[in-house]
């Protein structure tokens, strides 16, 4: 059905005379007559009756009236859904406890009228794939792992380095230290099911465990974080690495600690990436709000892979 055909009819029945429907749309009378006689082809029956006072609706124009004014409603906010600037800024976040989803959370406080969709997404490359489509306007990520380099249309900028923190169950033989020297942590089983290889934080965790000469578990099956916390609570010679603005809540009966990792610190390099040619207003205000309201940390007492991104 041609809209325009549709909307031509919707502004003579409005007006009650074609002429002044033909003023409205800024077309001819006789193009606006020519509209609704293919309007009414289409449908099989006669929308308007002409009389002495312009044009009245007949009964099938009365019942067509109020769909013919939906259909023209629908027509806009499909246009509305991909025009630039109209459509919420789509941001992958990864997952919904990490740290991305709380410095979205933050800008989301801080700009209130920009629409946000919010999508989470495993791997690097759905993320990159997405930024290229324009099915996402932004994504979560650390770059650059060896042998992995973004396409020359990505852009990307250092964000937030979170401090890792280590997890321990009370009868952890850690559990009453208020901070523990990284290179300590040698001797004991750190388990992290789930790291999937390939990714960002595996190619992380790979150079953490060479230059430090830890021991990172990754066996097992990856049941999620409550069964990753219930096994750490239960387990005394097992520990975990947390992001330090990682969101989990376990029981208080678990008696988990959250411990600083020191000398040196383990920082997760956050990215924000994007399509250099993405021309969504939102995301330069995205773009704005992280490298002004994210602190650089002292990088003398901290450690993040070579491969990292510099901050800005």
């Amino acid at each position: 059905m041609d809209l325009d055909s549709v909307r031509t009819f919707v502004a003579a029945a409005e007006a009650g005379r074609f002429q002044e429907a033909a003023a409205e749309l800024a077309v001819t009378q006789q193009a606006v007559s020519k509209r609704i006689a293919a309007l009414e082809r289409s449908l099989g029956v006669r929308l308007f009756t002409r009389t002495p006072r312009g044009a009245e609706l007949t009964i099938d124009g009365q019942a067509f009236l109020p769909h013919a004014r939906e259909l023209l409603r629908v027509a806009e906010r499909a246009v509305t859904s991909v025009r630039t600037g109209h459509r919420p800024l789509r941001v992958d976040v990864i997952a919904s406890r990490g740290a991305a989803t709380g410095l979205m959370r933050a800008f989301h406080r801080a700009h209130p009228d920009i629409d946000l969709d919010v999508v989470m997404l495993l791997e690097i490359e759905t993320a990159v794939a997405a930024l290229r489509s324009g099915t996402i306007d932004a994504s979560f990520r650390a770059v650059a792992a060896p042998g992995r380099p973004l396409a020359e249309d990505i852009e990307s900028v250092r964000v937030l380095d979170e401090p890792l923190q280590l997890l321990t169950g009370p009868a952890h033989a850690l559990a009453g230290a208020r901070s523990v020297p990284l290179a300590r942590l040698a001797r004991h089983r750190i388990w992290m099911p789930g790291i999937v290889p390939g990714s960002e934080w595996a190619a992380y965790y790979d150079d953490l465990t060479a230059e430090f000469g830890l021991t990172i578990e990754a066996t097992g099956p990856n049941f999620g974080s409550d069964a990753l916390l219930d096994t750490i609570a239960d387990t005394p010679a097992l520990a975990t690495f947390m992001g330090g603005h990682t969101r989990l809540v376990w029981p208080t009966g678990h008696g988990l600690r959250r411990i600083p990792v020191t000398d040196p610190t383990p920082v997760y390099p956050h990215c924000l990436l994007w399509h250099r040619d993405n021309p969504h207003p939102a995301l330069i205000t995205l773009r704005t709000h992280l490298t002004t309201t994210t602190t650089a940390p002292d990088t003398a007492g901290t450690w993040a892979p070579s491969w990292a991104i510099p901050r800005p």
